[in-house]
């Protein structure tokens, strides 16, 4: 465990150096393809749950020093076990001793200082806990700013908004209409002993996450993976058969492929990274679907554009994905309260750009999975403001209050507007 412990914490260094956790978590696993599939899921546990309480572990850490540590890989390591002894299962002496191991490879003379810091958490647990708590950022493990602006926009509600952010995330499923309905798939998995729920509209909730490959027919295209809050766009983009759809940002295609489970379309999917593209198409393949995509830029579509206008639009544009930190932890210390200035100047740009690419009587479909008004509401006040050929239609759901779902069990945190194109 002391090896993993090490390696949880240079990961730890690099996403505060600026990478995306994922990315890192994913070079070390494939430099360490020899690790059990239990070493692995340790390894993704300690980084994700250290990156989740990392304001909390930090705020008891800086209690136990009598003084700032020089080393930082020596923090890191420390903070690791420090979630180890707060949330995980394991034997406290055994995350000590093994703590202690790990610093003898890296600091031999800090070994001391690392025994005596853990066992004194152990014996002032609750008192640190409770100390932790009086900060935002003990208490939330969240920035200042963030949980400032959180509070700001959601009043009452910013506890629930901050606290769900750290939870562990849903795993929802979407039935392949054209294969069978959510329903009759509830009742096959109870026949595989996975216990499930259908949720508003026609999401499948799992009581516990499982492996794609343990799901009946996923392979065969019958069932996908897709956040309830994201199978909302399918049905509040009021597609119809027939219709020429444009999906921008599309990757890696869980709407593209919702709509024409539902709906015999002609549709375009558009994402300007290659890449992700290729798991668009991977996607569409395995559900048996069929759609033209191309590599474009959202933002400059006299790029790609043929001139003939869509019906139909989705533009699920980038931002700061604050609602979906619960999978992302990495994404509440990477941020800045700049980004989302960016962001907004982004999204505006975007739909600008794919407004006269609407046919007249059109409706677009503005998506992001922020929880932020900056992102959502306001861009599409500005763009209302400079358009008077658009209006904003009312649209309703499970859970929709002004176009904003919030992180809760059920679902991650989406806001969506729809805009319809007068003559």
């Amino acid at each position: 465990m002391d090896t993993i412990q090490l390696l949880a914490a240079h990961i730890i260094a690099q996403v505060f150096a600026g990478r995306n956790l994922n990315q890192v978590l994913n070079e070390a696993l494939h430099s360490h393809a020899s690790f059990s599939p239990q070493e692995r899921g340790a390894l993704q546990d300690l980084c994700y749950g250290t990156l989740r309480f990392h304001g909390q572990l930090s705020k008891m850490l800086d209690a136990l020093l009598s003084k700032p540590l020089q080393d930082e890989s020596l923090r890191d390591l420390l903070l690791i076990a420090l979630y180890q002894l707060q949330y995980s299962k394991a034997a406290s002496h055994a995350i000590v001793d093994h703590a202690v191991q790990a610093t003898k490879k890296i600091n031999p003379p800090a070994s001391g200082l690392v025994n005596a810091v853990l066992r004194n958490f152990l014996r002032k647990q609750p008192e640190l806990l409770k100390l932790a708590s009086k900060t935002d950022e003990g208490r939330y493990s969240y920035p200042q700013w963030w949980v400032t602006a959180v509070k700001k926009q959601y009043g009452e509600q910013a506890d629930a908004v901050l606290v769900a952010g750290n939870n562990h995330p849903p795993m929802t499923l979407r039935v392949n209409t054209r294969r069978g309905s959510a329903q009759q798939y509830v009742e096959q998995l109870k026949t595989q002993d996975i216990a499930a729920q259908l949720i508003p509209p026609q999401a499948i909730l799992l009581e516990n996450p499982q492996a794609v490959d343990k799901l009946p027919g996923f392979f065969d295209g019958m069932v996908s993976v897709q956040d309830a809050g994201a199978q909302f766009a399918a049905s509040l983009l009021d597609v119809h058969d027939g219709m020429r759809v444009l999906d921008v940002c599309a990757a890696p295609g869980g709407k593209s492929a919702h709509f024409l489970e539902l709906h015999n379309i002609e549709l375009l999917a558009v994402d300007k990274d290659e890449l992700r593209l290729e798991r668009v198409q991977e996607n569409l393949q395995r559900l048996e679907l069929e759609a033209k995509l191309l590599c474009g830029d959202a933002a400059y579509p006299e790029d790609w554009w043929d001139g003939k206008p869509f019906e139909r639009i989705l533009a699920d544009v980038p931002c700061s994905a604050s609602g979906v930190v619960r999978r992302h932890p990495d994404i509440k210390w990477l941020r800045r309260p700049s980004d989302i200035e960016s962001f907004a100047k982004q999204q505006q740009q975007i739909l600008q750009a794919l407004w006269p690419l609407l046919a007249v009587d059109g409706k677009l479909l503005y998506a992001t999975c922020s929880v932020f008004a900056r992102e959502n509401q306001q861009v599409i006040d500005s763009f209302l403001s400079q358009h008077k050929n658009a209006q904003q239609v009312t649209i309703s759901a499970h859970d929709l209050n002004k176009g904003q779902f919030l992180p809760n069990d059920e679902h991650d945190g989406f806001f969506y507007a729809l805009l319809h194109k007068n003559s």
